[in-house]
């Protein structure tokens, strides 16, 4: 297996690569380019967001991945390439469709069915139906289930074998709030287990909840791939207030850390180009004579630096 060494504090920590992409491209009809020159690395133990709007790439990048969709040109390596992409499938649990499960056998008996086709023991039946919090149904017809049961028992059945990466294509679509709540549950509980996650998603807030890594999307070109706090954690903004709004702004026009300001329901938001601690600006406008009815710093949301990236790219 392709392993990536990271020297942190002079101990060398080892990344196992599940999954490379390699100048991946695909064309439809000639015209549609659906997925550009994508390369990304995925590694074991994170749980990665696809992130863009639809008609980003997301789907057909992992319709390819899983040998369901021709590629173009590029090339893609489970494992490290240390096997056929057929065996490599067989360690990888998917769910890029709509839950299709026979809707007058029990939880239970689909589950059951899917292990025979796998050759999988029936004993992980149970333990799948507990992860996903379906043991009080496990004998209910699945044409009995809402729309969220049927996308838990879907996830069951893609854990049945115990795969070292799962990928789940838009897991929450068209969820009520309490069905979207749910699964985001159970992802993190799967994730704690060890188990890769790709998560294709359109919800910016979904994203930000429950993975540990981005990759964003748009047009089929990667615009971001990194951490989420390293996409949201840059210098942050201040909201600030005073007795005396227009001498604070002023002042803070001249401090060297202030990028600009601007103004939102009677708070003044100073956005940052170099990091600036809270008490070191409460004691340097103390110095100029001005005390803070208000002082909260905050980061750039998920959304927001999403947007950013998104209009950058668009522009130029």
């Amino acid at each position: 297996m392709l392993n990536r060494h990271i020297l942190i504090n002079r101990k060398t920590i080892i990344l196992e690569t599940i999954l490379t992409i390699t100048n991946l491209n695909k064309v439809y009809n000639k015209y549609v380019h659906a997925v550009k020159n994508l390369s990304l690395e995925i590694h074991k133990g994170n749980v990665y967001g696809i992130l863009g709007p639809n008609g980003s790439g997301k789907s057909t990048t992992l319709g390819i991945v899983l040998n369901v969709v021709n590629k173009t040109s590029g090339d893609y390596q489970w494992f490290g390439g240390t096997m056929q992409t057929h065996d490599a499938l067989k360690k990888v649990g998917a769910i890029i469709e709509r839950p299709n499960f026979y809707p007058y056998m029990t939880a239970k008996e689909n589950l059951e069915l899917v292990c025979k086709i796998k050759n999988i023991p029936f004993t992980k039946v149970q333990e799948k139906l507990e992860i996903v919090r379906l043991t009080e149904r496990m004998n209910s017809k699945f044409s009995t289930f809402s729309l969220g049961m049927k996308q838990r028992l879907a996830i069951a059945s893609a854990l049945l074998n115990d795969p070292e990466i799962l990928i789940l294509d838009e897991p929450t679509n068209g969820l009520d709030p309490q069905g979207i709540h749910q699964i985001r549950d159970i992802i993190r509980l799967i994730a704690s287990q060890g188990t890769t996650i790709l998560l294709a998603s359109h919800l910016l807030d979904e994203v930000e909840k429950v993975c540990s890594h981005v990759l964003v999307l748009r047009k089929g070109e990667m615009l971001y791939s990194g951490t989420v706090d390293g996409m949201t954690n840059k210098q942050g903004f201040f909201e600030l207030k005073a007795k005396d709004n227009i001498q604070l702004e002023s002042v803070l026009e001249n401090h060297p850390s202030v990028e600009k300001i601007t103004e939102d329901d009677g708070k003044l938001l100073v956005y940052l180009k170099s990091d600036l601690a809270s008490e070191e600006l409460n004691q340097f406008l103390f110095q100029k004579n001005i005390v803070l009815q208000h002082l909260v710093k905050r980061k750039h949301s998920l959304e927001a630096q999403f947007l950013e990236l998104t209009n950058n790219h668009q522009s130029n």
